[in-house]
């Protein structure tokens, strides 16, 4: 069988700490904020809904912080949910007059629900009622860039959480392994193109990747595509409406075995800048990653 157990994201590259703790935005004095929502395979019931909130917080020149909850639900007969938290530490250091390198740490807690009473399975002892669980999560990566370059690899939760209510087992999560890079030039006068790929493996499951082409026009508005193998091609726009406030939007046409039973996938995300020592002049473009 293929299955989806970690929430995916066309946008990934707008907040890269939900995969990697050691991403950073390294603009200190500003606090990068974002809220996601995904409605994936419409028109399925129970397909996936995903709500991702998140902040990077610079404290200083070496050490920023990153904080994410996703709300994670799937199924109809019988809901599950589940709900994480996290926090990110990363380190900076420098290691070449263009290059920085950071290290990063995360620790949260994952909280499993499902609800099954009422269902055509609440005779199975293991469905019969209501059940939830609480999950360490422990991950690691790194995080190599420069002002137009970045290159991660990464595993956000190190450790094997399984399931096991009154000793049936519900649930088996798989540690997950993610490589990121993209590279932002300047094509003409006022137009960036930010190529970028993630790459996905989970331990026992076939490797996959995402790879994307996004545009930059005027430092207003963006434009790209993407293609997931084997599952979806993707377009992608967005629009700076001030220098601290942008939106952006997904859409994913299916061409998996899937695509005949759903009318693709959506996903809306909206970014906001805390300027706390007024320093947004100082960057001379919204950040394109």
């Amino acid at each position: 069988m293929y299955a989806q157990q970690d929430p995916q994201y066309s946008q990934y590259m707008y907040n890269m700490s939900t995969v990697n703790p050691a991403y950073v935005t390294n603009q200190r004095g500003l606090i990068s904020t974002g809220l996601l929502y995904r409605k994936q395979w419409t028109g399925i019931e129970g397909s996936p809904e995903t709500a991702n909130v998140f902040g990077n917080i610079p404290l200083n020149e070496k050490v920023e912080l990153s904080v994410n909850y996703v709300n994670d639900r799937i199924g109809e007969a019988i809901r599950t949910n589940n709900n994480y938290f996290n926090v990110d530490f990363a380190y900076i250091t420098r290691i070449s007059d263009k290059f920085k390198l950071s290290y990063g740490l995360k620790a949260g807690i994952t909280s499993f629900q499902f609800n099954a009473i009422g269902s055509d399975v609440s005779d199975d002892p293991a469905f019969s009622d209501n059940n939830s669980s609480l999950q360490l999560n422990l991950g690691a990566g790194l995080f190599l860039f420069s002002h137009n370059f970045y290159a991660g690899i990464s595993s956000p939760n190190l450790l094997p959480n399984d399931v096991d209510i009154d000793g049936v087992g519900v649930s088996r999560s798989k540690t997950h392994l993610y490589g990121v890079t993209g590279f932002v030039f300047d094509l003409v006068d006022e137009v960036k193109l930010k190529p970028s790929m993630v790459i996905k493996q989970v331990l026992d499951s076939p490797l996959t990747f995402d790879i994307s082409l996004n545009s930059l026009i005027y430092n207003k508005f963006e434009l790209g595509v993407s293609y997931r193998y084997e599952d979806a091609f993707i377009a992608l726009a967005g629009f700076n409406i001030t220098r601290n406030l942008k939106v952006g939007y997904a859409y994913d046409f299916s061409t998996s075995e899937l695509s005949g039973y759903n009318n693709g996938s959506h996903e809306i995300i909206l970014l906001y800048n805390f300027d706390l020592l007024n320093l947004s002049n100082k960057y001379t473009s919204p950040r394109f990653y």
